[in-house]
């Protein structure tokens, strides 16, 4: 069995959903893992590859345009992030009696366990709240701690083509801890917030996106200087 096929909840079992990149996924998988004698793991050296160029084009976008790189990056993050929900969730038709809660921790696994490649320990806390720990991701050995703001974009892409698809989102999402900042796992909570809870979301994106344009002026000095 497929590490993410595996959830108890009966309704787990009738949600649907779509691969992602399917026509890519489906020459791996067919003329690929199963013709040849590659190896996998290579594909997550490829992916560090291409997550650590992200870290760097983001900051250097800081350093070069300041704000306005930074937004650039960050939309094109936030339009991947949609893309990808989309996606999975394209035609899709739920369970009738398939609740909110059940909607919402259903989805995030299938983000964290495909998506994200990450191995995952989902909860559902209650009709209001749901949570997991990400007990591996890919990332966590190679990442800096404030590298993990990118996923915040991807993040909220993919909550919006959630919200596209059924009323039944309605819930926000926190980043609790995370890995690469000397967590044991990354934990989230996705829970019904209320108007001033939504507003946290926004206001700690702006701080972060602050603090990086400080750090990349420092950054962009010290460059300047040595030159």
């Amino acid at each position: 069995m497929a590490h993410w096929q595996n959830r108890p909840e009966p309704n787990w079992q009738r949600f649907r959903f779509n691969q992602p990149y399917a026509k890519g996924l489906r020459r791996l998988r067919e003329d690929v893992l199963a013709k040849t004698d590659f190896d996998p793991a290579t594909l997550w050296q490829w992916g560090t590859m291409q997550a650590m160029a992200l870290i760097d084009i983001l900051k250097s976008c800081e350093e070069t345009f300041g704000a306005a790189g930074q937004k650039l990056v960050y939309d094109a993050l936030y339009r991947t992030g949609l893309d990808v929900g989309r996606q999975i969730l394209a035609g899709v038709e739920l369970p009738q009696d398939i609740t909110a809660a059940e909607f919402v921790s259903f989805y995030a696994t299938i983000i964290n366990r495909i998506a994200y490649a990450s191995l995952e320990e989902p909860r559902i806390d209650s009709a209001d709240e749901v949570s997991f720990d990400i007990v591996w991701c890919p990332h966590q050995d190679h990442y800096g701690a404030f590298d993990c703001r990118v996923q915040r974009y991807f993040v909220q892409g993919m909550i919006d083509a959630s919200t596209e698809f059924s009323n039944k989102m309605g819930f926000d999402v926190r980043f609790d801890s995370t890995i690469p900042a000397g967590a044991p796992s990354c934990h989230f909570t996705l829970w019904r917030a209320s108007g001033d809870e939504k507003a946290e979301w926004a206001d700690y994106t702006a701080r972060l996106e602050a603090r990086a344009l400080v750090s990349a002026a420092k950054r962009r000095a010290e460059r300047e200087k040595q030159s």
